[in-house]
């Protein structure tokens, strides 16, 4: 009796022990921070507030210390955040993606929407260089989510 009493206590202490105060295992502290933005409207404004999300977002997390991953996905008329000759937030997206580390920060493209937009211009579309084409946004997005990343549509 008295050995599976010590015994029982012993195992108390160690889950004391290996348990934070939280009253969660110490593994889930590590869960990463993985967050989707998409983008479909050629609106300056909305661009801009998905990138204002995005640096609150990498500033919060900066400021906690922990990392986070982005995506942000451009897919329709959205596709233009990422051209070059068309974005008017470039220069932003380039910073974003350089002061993001250790966090993360990319930007994917559609490809149908780029293949449709080159049909109805008659030339290639030229992409800013911090963004990699996908085959469908909308089909990233859902991958990104079933990936368990948190989707936002700001």
């Amino acid at each position: 009796m008295k050995s599976r009493r010590a015994l029982a206590i012993a195992l108390a202490c160690l889950i004391a022990i290996v348990m934070p105060a939280s009253g969660s295992y110490a593994g889930d502290a590590a869960k990463p921070h993985r967050i989707a933005f998409h983008i479909d409207q050629n609106d300056p404004a909305l661009m801009g507030l998905v990138l204002n999300n995005v640096a609150n977002v990498t500033d919060y997390y900066h400021g906690k210390g922990e990392e986070v991953q982005i995506e942000v996905v451009a897919y329709g008329p959205g596709l233009n955040m990422l051209r070059e000759d068309k974005s008017p937030v470039k220069d932003r997206v380039k910073h974003l993606a350089e002061k993001s580390f250790p966090s993360k920060v990319s930007f994917a493209a559609c490809g149908n929407t780029m293949t449709n937009m080159e049909k109805a211009e008659g030339h290639a579309i030229k992409l800013i260089p911090q963004a990699t084409v996908v085959p469908a946004g909308v089909v990233r997005l859902n991958e990104l989510q079933e990936q368990g990343w948190s989707y936002i549509r700001p």
